[in-house]
């Protein structure tokens, strides 16, 4: 067997319209399919980066909160490539969306900030030239 790319990546949102406001309108990522499925009570909604790769987000009513702190097993966080950091981090300081100070990955040398999705999971903006925004 060998893999050859991420499909998806699939989080569970407590509060679906701020949640899909966020990652559509802030991050810009592109909606490519919402559907509500009522038997569960809940949305899913496909979102699309530029390589393809996807983003499901789900909503479950009373989802139990993530653990964050201290870290648990499991998903760390997901990390987004950008070619320009600091416009990045202004794009999203400018929506409000509060921004840790860059750090400097110690392996690569390249520059890279977390911040938080509306329900406090981990997100990461690793600084790649050869990204696009």
């Amino acid at each position: 067997m060998k893999l050859h790319t991420i499909h998806h990546v699939a989080i569970i949102c407590s509060d679906y319209q701020k949640t899909k406001h966020f990652y559509t309108t802030i991050l810009g990522l592109e909606a490519v399919s919402e559907n509500y499925r009522a038997q569960r009570k809940s949305f899913k909604l496909d979102l699309a980066l530029p390589s393809g790769v996807l983003l499901e987000i789900f909503s479950f009513p009373e989802a139990p909160r993530r653990p964050s702190y201290p870290e648990a097993c499991g998903l760390r966080h997901l990390a987004f490539g950008v070619s320009d950091l600091n416009a990045a981090m202004s794009h999203l300081e400018e929506h409000g969306v509060k921004v840790e100070p860059v750090r400097i990955d110690e392996h690569t040398g390249k520059r890279f900030t977390f911040f938080p999705d509306p329900d406090g999971l981990p997100l990461e903006l690793y600084e790649d030239v050869d990204s696009e925004i």
